[in-house]
């Protein structure tokens, strides 16, 4: 059983690339999550890795303020971590 702060199974020290690829996942998800839960109508259409977002219908105001403020300024490689958390087409 590995000690806080110490090499775990895989031999990778805390704060490695990979535990910090999962925190930005996880804030990604958790941003997605809110919008979502604001009424963010935005999907996502994934083909061949590249994901691209469909806005069909209208976000409540309060989910286009929180786009605005909290994704839109995102660089190009986080914002499409939160767009793979929406759903996508293929879900209507």
């Amino acid at each position: 059983m590995p000690i806080a702060g110490q090499p775990g199974k895989d031999d990778r020290p805390f704060g490695s690339p990979m535990e910090e690829h999962d925190m930005q996942t996880t804030r990604s998800k958790e941003l997605a999550d809110e919008y979502l839960r604001l009424g963010g109508k935005r999907l996502a259409k994934i083909d061949d890795n590249i994901v691209k977002i469909r806005h069909w219908d209208d976000d409540t105001p309060e989910a286009e303020a929180f786009w605005q403020k909290h994704i839109e300024p995102l660089d190009d490689k986080r914002r499409v971590e939160v767009e793979t958390h929406l759903p996508t087409i293929n879900d209507r």
